[in-house]
């Protein structure tokens, strides 16, 4: 706050577009736990957030670094990845009997087929509610990698396949059997959530 004047409330984070209060008070409203979807280039984590007036308190909450846990050697970026840290974290917060919540993704639009919306239907797998229209789900075979093996494929003998699929190729990953490492992964995900 300034001096000098009577009473003004401090929005940097919103000068510097890291919070819609709006939104936020919209969000906080509905009195249910916020389910918090962020990314960035690399990585994307889902927590379920309750408020409190000493500030926020993470439930539950899952990242794509986790998966490593799992066996993951894919980016920790993708649809896939973000999916499988929806289905994780859905598998936490029933474990901590949260079944249910408000989707929060903060100042990032909503762009139906996103990673935001994977990580969705990974909660929702597990039985999560959460409110969301149907047709903004990424289908499960674009979840599953099926598009990365076709291409792969396309690729496959050029000199550009070694180019694009390197880190892959050196985590020991095949491209062509990408969807094949996903359900794997996602069966550790799911027996490690049933103990």
């Amino acid at each position: 706050m300034k001096k000098g004047k009577a009473y003004t409330l401090d929005f940097r984070r919103k000068r510097e577009g890291k919070t819609d209060y709006k939104t936020r008070l919209r969000l906080l409203s509905s009195g249910r736990p916020r389910i918090v979807l962020r990314k960035t280039l690399n990585s994307f984590s889902v927590q379920f957030v309750k408020f409190d007036s000493a500030g926020d308190k993470v439930l539950v909450s899952a990242s794509t670094l986790n998966l490593l846990k799992y066996g993951w050697k894919g980016h920790c970026g993708n649809l896939s990845s973000a999916y499988l840290v929806g289905l994780l974290c859905g598998l936490k917060a029933k474990k901590n009997r949260f079944d249910s919540g408000i989707l929060d993704l903060g100042i990032f639009r909503a762009v139906p087929g996103s990673s935001f919306f994977a990580a969705v239907k990974g909660l929702v797998d597990v039985g999560v509610k959460v409110a969301f229209k149907e047709d903004v789900l990424p289908s499960y075979e674009r979840v599953s990698g099926k598009h990365i093996e076709l291409y792969a494929s396309s690729l496959a003998g050029k000199e550009q396949y070694g180019k694009q699929f390197s880190k892959y190729l050196h985590s020991g990953l095949k491209p062509e059997e990408f969807s094949k490492h996903f359900e794997e992964v996602k069966k550790n995900i799911i027996k490690d959530g049933a103990n």
